[in-house]
């Protein structure tokens, strides 16, 4: 089945090449990579030069050199270096873009992020310089998940990708009672699986708790009591029914796999075990054709 990317062309799994925090000092080098490579500035100020253009950039700024795009760091001011985390890294592309490269709206390199995708960033930041500190194990990967988050908070701030719309239960249209007899049918078909109010919840596109909530409000009981109400019922007639087979049997039919807690429970409801209740009902059928 063909997997249907939203914004990439293929699964997001970049190969990274370096993750370093650097405190620019003297001014850089004018280079190229043949890959990606992002600065975030950390702190200070700093001026960047890409192509032929310069771009002033800031703490929170993000500064993105695309594959052959020629660029330096300039300092602005000896008495106050900037400080950087800087990353380069392949193998990824976004829909509409070039392999390996991340295309803002306005044509430029520079990222000026808004607080919240600041906070966002920083967080990634931080935790790249404290895993490179660390030298766990699996410090790679962690490095390159970081980098992967920092990637699609980009990608969502400067593409607007239309999802199509879950369509759910739309309870300004359907009433309560509405919504329980669907819940009492998924019920009724399914008791001989396995059932969760999680995945009732799910089923439904609501919450467990509101459904909880309105359940008990139109039966007077939670879903699971009245799923074990159904299942017991259904063994009770399984148990009427001649050559039913093992209670252990009966109790997987119903969707118990815990025979012993399925005869506490139909202990519980009935005041029998569900064994001296097959021999008493089966002991009354012989007595009425005596």
């Amino acid at each position: 089945m063909a997997i249907d990317y939203d914004i990439t062309y293929s699964d997001l799994n970049p190969t990274i090449f370096y993750v370093s925090k650097v405190k620019m000092i003297d001014n850089g080098v004018y280079h190229e990579h043949d890959y990606a490579e992002m600065s975030y500035v950390i702190s200070g100020k700093a001026r960047y030069l890409v192509g032929d253009e310069e771009f002033d950039v800031e703490a929170g700024d993000l500064v993105i050199c695309n594959p052959g795009v020629k660029h330096t760091h300039i300092v602005v001011n000896p008495k106050e270096p900037t400080t950087e985390l800087i990353m380069g890294f392949t193998d990824f592309q976004f829909k509409n873009m070039k392999p390996n490269s991340i295309e803002l709206n306005d044509g430029g390199c520079v990222l000026h992020t808004t607080t919240e995708i600041k906070q966002k960033l920083a967080i990634h930041c931080h935790g790249m310089i404290a895993e490179k500190e660390s030298n766990h194990v699996g410090q790679y990967f962690m490095l390159k998940t970081h980098i992967m988050q920092m990637l699609l908070l980009i990608i969502r701030e400067i593409v607007n990708v239309e999802r199509p719309i879950q369509k759910g239960y739309n309870f300004e249209t359907y009433s309560k009672s509405y919504a329980v007899k669907r819940i009492v049918k998924y019920l009724n078909e399914n008791y001989e699986n396995k059932i969760s109010l999680e995945q009732i919840a799910h089923n439904m596109y609501l919450s467990p708790v509101y459904i909880s909530k309105i359940f008990k409000e139109e039966t007077g009981e939670s879903p699971i009591n009245y799923l074990i109400k159904i299942r017991l019922e259904k063994a009770k007639e399984i148990l009427l029914t001649e050559g039913s087979g093992s209670i252990k049997s009966i109790a997987n039919q119903v969707g118990y796999e815990d025979v012993y807690h399925f005869s506490k429970l139909f202990k519980k409801y009935y005041g029998l075990s569900p064994l001296y209740y097959r021999k008493k009902a089966m002991s009354k059928l012989k007595d009425q054709y005596k």
